[in-house]
């Protein structure tokens, strides 16, 4: 009987430990800024790597195969919760910005610990040869009283064989009581560059936005591309599914293509006093933002909803050009 109990023991820690690295594969947990946990995963082959934080499930790093940051991230940066971390790619959920009736702008997924997800379903995309881990975040009894919705978020963020960076989300309404809830969506996406002045944002051409800087005052893209000479904050909507940012300075395009998230946020405060952002930072940065924002998403009880975010750095230098994009501009 003590030997049955025994194998039966060991066959369930071996089926966990099998769940476990079925949800983190090629990476490793290790500590950060302040102590707070963070998750590296490496490319199948060549260099390339990506950092996450499990406070926020945030990717404050994406490096190419020639060890070049692609994403920008403040010097200023704070890592002290409740802080959100200026940079990388923060979460924003159950609202972006002041679309919903949370007094936090940005929702507060992007500063709360994430687990890491020993038991997460299917994912529509392969895991073959990619770097992968599988996150999880369920409310709080906190965050019930600010937000009073059970749901389930997981997140799985990939690092592709060619150092594509993927980010695929699963959010469901957990609630018992029959009630269904909305909330908007960004990911919040901040792309290195060499000088916000030679950066062009194209796919947005003839599309209508919110324009932040005239109290989202409805206007039209009169421009071939968006570029960047003062502060910008738009949300243009119903966009393509691909959009590209063109970095002259660096010679390198960011190649973004995104699933179940319609609208498109662009952002750059230029020369606006930022506390967690140095003096002269703006111009290293853009926000090219991947949501859902005009036309909030609605679940029902057991409902599901999936958005997902998936980014190639091309260069026409010898190193980080080997690979092409995938996806190109046009559907």
């Amino acid at each position: 009987m003590g030997q049955s109990c025994y194998l039966a023991f060991v066959f369930i820690r071996s089926i966990t430990m099998m769940m476990m690295l079925f949800s983190f594969v090629r990476g490793e947990v290790v500590k950060g800024i302040n102590g707070l946990d963070k998750v590296v995963l490496r490319g199948t082959r060549g260099s390339s790597a990506a950092e996450i934080y499990l406070y926020g499930a945030q990717v404050t790093s994406w490096k190419n195969d020639c060890g070049e940051e692609l994403l920008f991230l403040s010097s200023k940066a704070i890592f002290e919760p409740p802080k959100s971390i200026r940079g990388g790619i923060p979460i924003c959920f159950p609202q972006f910005s002041n679309h919903g009736p949370l007094h936090d702008p940005h929702g507060f997924a992007r500063n709360r610990v994430w687990s890491v997800d020993s038991d997460p379903p299917p994912f529509p995309t392969s895991s073959a040869n990619k770097a992968f881990v599988d996150l999880i975040l369920k409310p709080s009894a906190d965050d019930l009283k600010i937000w009073p919705h059970s749901f389930e978020f997981r997140l799985r963020i990939t690092l592709g064989p060619g150092g594509d960076l993927m980010m695929a989300s699963r959010i469901r309404n957990t609630n018992s009581d029959g009630r269904p809830f909305t909330f908007t969506f960004a990911y919040h996406t901040y792309y290195s560059v060499l000088n916000i002045s030679d950066v062009r944002v194209e796919g947005l051409k003839a599309l209508d936005y919110l324009d932040n800087m005239q109290n989202e005052t409805r206007t039209t893209e009169q421009g071939d591309a968006l570029t960047f000479q003062s502060e910008v904050d738009r949300i243009y909507l119903s966009t393509p599914s691909n959009i590209s940012i063109l970095d002259n300075g660096k010679k390198r395009t960011y190649v973004i293509h995104k699933d179940g998230l319609p609208d498109a946020v662009t952002w750059n405060p230029w020369a606006k006093a930022i506390l967690d952002l140095g003096v002269d930072e703006y111009k290293h940065m853009v926000c090219v933002e991947a949501a859902a924002v005009e036309k909030p998403i609605t679940l029902s009880p057991g409902e599901e909803w999936r958005g997902s975010l998936e980014i190639s750095a091309v260069s026409s230098s010898s190193c980080s050009g080997k690979n092409a994009p995938r996806k190109l501009l046009g559907n």
